[in-house]
């Protein structure tokens, strides 16, 4: 295992995994019962989940690298080239592995053995024959084949950190104590004297610290392929407005720059022939006073290294158009159903008090200086219509269409005061104070993601303790409070002792209800 801090840097996921993975081999060590090889049966199914998934995330991102490819293959193709090479060396290893598990299961069960469902898991001679047998050598293989594959991934992790942590996980070395012990070889540490279960979660997760390690790679190439971009080897003038399109009686802006100048140079601007003033920092702007499509041009002129003037012409163009409105909704582009959707809706050069505005599919009401839309049901669009009231005449100048959507899920949380008084919301994944769960009526959902403020009312849930021999014990709720039966078992739970809360129903605004995903709640 890693130190202390590169643990710390692992993912609550990886660091799950890991405790259950020591717990059960402990417990191996201390009795191969069924409830143990069942244990180890649940956590091969739980890493082998997921592998699974790690594996569709790193597809993904190896999907990106060569769409990136495929656009700029001069770019980014070096880094496609290690990433394809990390694939397919993933992919082997990881199937080699899984040829692995299936010879193991046959040794125990006969040729038609299923690795899923193994009838044999407490054979202890199995594993050992297929990886310790002179005439296979599988173990010393598997030991090679992690080696060469360490130390080929591991140089291209820039942080020094998830580099050691990676090492270390892949790396087939024998813990320092049990190697004074015994002078046991990794394999013969690993599979001399394991049940089939046992032997089987092993390899499992080797290939979960595989596609781990696959990911960081990826990621590291994909963010690689900006990093070392080479600067431009010519100067060109380039104007850049805010906008090319603009209302009559509102202002133009452009940015008007030179490519690759030296920024202790500036270059003199000239618009025609009159020279933009240098206090105007190459910003052109000015009053448009009328519609129609306009052009405009001009020149740079910058001093050469060897005291020459170099001069770089530009030309651009710009177009005035009448006043047209703007509707946007406040917290996102869409409208929410069963909730206030707050809406701002503005007319450049026209007051707020001389615009109305009307929806369809709901209901649009005036709110301070903004409005408020309510839609009435999911998946019907709705059309906002904006009248203006110019010079005495009433004028629709903007008709927009927003979708209507159901609002997201919320996600589960405690609530409890620290120590300021201030309420804070505990959502699992890190350690939680023993005394705070006790105090804590139960559970609460909401959506606070920064864009939505909406409190759920949550109808019921499972909390689901593991005892002493991994043995699940769930227990269903009082509503949103935590049962009588629930507050019992958090009493006996010790320091450091995990707990997951599941099947959380809950209900929004909106009517509807729905599953929320559980957490994971560590006593401390």
């Amino acid at each position: 295992m890693a130190g202390s801090n590169s643990y710390s840097s692992l993912s609550p996921r990886q660091k799950m995994i890991n405790l259950m993975y020591i717990v059960l081999t402990a417990m191996l060590a201390l009795n191969v019962s069924t409830d143990v090889l069942n244990g180890f049966k649940q956590v091969e199914e739980s890493l082998a989940r997921s592998t699974d998934n790690a594996s569709a995330q790193n597809g993904t991102l190896y999907g990106e690298l060569s769409a990136y490819n495929e656009m700029n293959p001069e770019k980014s193709g070096a880094w496609y080239g290690k990433a394809t090479d990390v694939r397919n060396r993933t992919e082997q290893l990881v199937g080699y592995i899984d040829s692995l598990k299936l010879r193991i299961a046959r040794q125990a069960d006969g040729r038609d053995a299923d690795v899923h469902n193994i009838q044999r898991m407490d054979d202890l001679e199995a594993a050992s024959h297929v990886m310790l047998s002179p005439a296979t050598g599988e173990g010393r293989r598997l030991r090679e084949a992690l080696v060469a594959y360490t130390d080929f991934v591991t140089p291209m992790i820039t942080d020094t950190l998830k580099r050691r942590i990676i090492r270390e996980y892949l790396y087939p070395t024998v813990p320092p104590q049990k190697r004074m012990e015994n002078k046991k070889r990794w394999e013969e540490h690993m599979f001399e004297n394991m049940p089939v279960a046992a032997a089987v979660t092993i390899l499992t997760k080797l290939q979960s610290d595989l596609r781990y390690a696959e990911s960081e790679i990826l990621h590291i190439l994909r963010n690689n392929i900006d990093e070392g971009d080479v600067r431009v080897n010519r100067m060109d003038a380039y104007v850049i407005p805010s906008s090319k399109t603009v209302m009559r009686g509102s202002t133009y802006s452009a940015n008007i720059v030179l490519a690759a100048i030296d920024t202790t140079k500036a270059p003199l601007i000239f618009i025609g022939d009159k020279q933009l003033p240098p206090e105007a920092g190459g910003v052109y702007e000015f009053v448009c006073n009328s519609t129609g499509v306009f052009d405009f041009n001009g020149y740079l002129e910058v001093a050469a290294g060897d005291g020459t003037i170099q001069r770089h012409d530009f030309s651009s163009s710009y177009t005035v158009i009448e006043p047209t409105a703007t509707v946007s909704a406040t917290m996102m582009n869409v409208l929410y159903a069963g909730i206030d959707n707050p809406i701002s809706i503005s007319v450049p050069g026209i007051p707020n008090n001389a615009i109305s505005a009307s929806m369809s599919n709901g209901t649009l009401s005036r709110s301070g200086n903004g409005w408020i839309a309510r839609p009435q049901g999911v998946g019907k669009d709705v059309t906002i219509s904006v009248v203006a009231n110019m010079e005495g005449r009433s004028q629709t100048v903007n008709s927009t269409v927003f979708r209507v959507r159901q609002l997201p899920d919320p996600m589960p949380f405690i609530s409890y005061k620290d120590n300021n008084g201030n309420i804070q919301r505990y959502r699992g994944g890190k350690p939680f104070s023993k005394s705070l769960l006790l105090t804590a009526p139960g559970l609460e959902a909401a959506i606070d993601d920064g864009l939505l403020n909406i409190s759920f009312r949550v109808l019921s849930f499972e909390t689901v303790i593991f005892d002493s021999m991994g043995n699940a014990i769930p227990e269903v709720s009082d509503g949103a409070h935590f049962s009588e039966r629930q507050r019992n078992a958090l009493r006996r739970l010790s320091r450091g002792k995990r707990f997951y809360i599941s099947k959380v129903k809950a209900i929004g605004p909106d009517g509807i209800q729905r599953t929320l995903s559980p957490i994971e709640v560590i006593v401390n």
